[in-house]
């Protein structure tokens, strides 16, 4: 039986912008990812990344 492919199961992709630059507190300004966020990213669950991915939505609008 195949399990159908759901929106925790699906691999989450890097935010990266290619715009590296961080501001002050060490935020990327291009994905808004912390300098520990992007040097993990590689090595995280999907959950986790997702998590990290709803942080940087509220740090951009908080921007």
């Amino acid at each position: 039986m195949n399990r159908p492919l759901t929106s925790t199961s699906t691999p989450v992709a890097s935010p990266c912008t290619d715009a590296c630059v961080t501001d002050r507190q060490n935020i990327c300004t291009g994905c808004y990812r912390t300098i520990d966020e992007i040097i993990d990213w590689a090595r995280l669950s999907e959950s986790r990344k997702r998590d990290i991915l709803v942080r940087c939505q509220q740090r951009k609008a908080e921007a």
